[in-house]
């Protein structure tokens, strides 16, 4: 293509389109003049730039879109609303609905305030409860001490200590007896002291009878002497742990001895004796007094006086 050619080809083109804007612009003139624009330049002047006519274009696309969901939930509550007045709950008019739900109002006031009272009486309660719970523990655990006197009582209780005195006296009588038995061994194998059934009360084993049980009361003079000499050396064993006892005196009952009980006594208190005792005897038989170098003799005066004689004594009438 020549120049010529197409300089005459945009030519025809440019007169084209100034006859296309001249009829654009002529219809454009038309329009604003039924319009509230004086003249295109006022029209030009308010017309809006792209960027804010396309957030016009988005926040009216926002609203449809919002429009759209109102009026699909609107939708949902008037069909909601059709079927609860469908259902014809209550024949009641408004007024009477609103008078029946002022009283019942009121009524729901009046248990909230007795539900109110009734949770501080189940606090009170619930504290009341624990409250018992630890008397009624401290109240057992009273029981179980208060049992425990109680048993005491029964063992060893009575108003004038009578019992305690016994039950005291039988423990400390069967540790004479403990003491005397050992003793009593020492002189005869024939004789075992134990309590009766009377706490403070003696019996003897004689195991040369096959361990027949026999009340000291059935004894022989020479056997009481063996066993009344087994007590008082039990009982001196007991004293000499808190007291010393050096010095034991006998009244009598050697008479009821035979030749052979005699012996044996004699011997158990010369065993004493070596262990720094000392023994005094009281006595009449004519055996004894061959058989002990140290003697005091008493010699009766007249008035009722008897006076001493012996190793020691110093002399004179009492």
């Amino acid at each position: 293509m020549t120049l010529s050619e197409r300089v005459a080809m945009l030519a025809s083109t440019t007169e084209e389109r100034e006859s296309t804007i001249s009829g654009k612009l002529a219809g454009l003139e038309g329009e604003l003049s039924g319009s509230s624009f004086e003249s295109l330049e006022s029209f030009l002047s308010a017309r809006l730039d792209r960027s804010a006519v396309t957030e016009l274009e988005e926040q009216s696309a926002a609203l449809a879109a919002r429009r759209l969901e109102l009026e699909i939930l609107q939708g949902e509550r008037t069909k909601k609303l059709l079927q609860e007045e469908a259902r014809a709950l209550s024949e009641k008019s408004c007024d009477e609905l609103q008078e029946e739900l002022e009283m019942l109002s009121g009524t729901l006031g009046s248990l909230r305030s007795d539900i109110a009272a009734l949770k501080l009486r189940l606090q009170e309660h619930e504290r009341a409860a624990h409250l018992l719970r630890e008397k009624t523990a401290a109240l057992a655990a009273q029981e179980i001490e208060c049992g425990r006197w109680s048993t005491l009582h029964e063992l060893i209780g009575s108003s004038d200590g009578k019992k305690f005195r016994n039950f005291a006296q039988g423990l400390t009588f069967e540790i004479m007896i403990g003491h005397a038995n050992r003793q009593l061994a020492a002189m005869t194998d024939r004789y075992l002291l134990v309590q009766s059934e009377d706490p403070l009360g003696l019996d003897v084993i004689d195991t040369w009878q096959a361990g027949e049980v026999r009340s000291t009361k059935n004894l022989s003079g020479g056997e009481s002497f063996i066993v009344s000499l087994a007590l008082a050396l039990g009982l001196s064993q007991m004293s000499s742990r808190n007291v010393r006892v050096d010095s034991l005196f006998l009244d009598e009952g050697f008479g009821t001895l035979d030749q052979e009980a005699l012996d044996t006594a004699l011997q158990t208190l010369a065993g004493l004796r070596q262990h720094g005792k000392v023994i005094g005897i009281i006595s009449h038989v004519p055996a004894l007094k061959e058989r002990i170098a140290a003697r005091i003799r008493v010699h009766r005066v007249s008035g009722g006086r008897s006076r001493l004689s012996g190793p020691g004594v110093s002399g004179g009438i009492g």
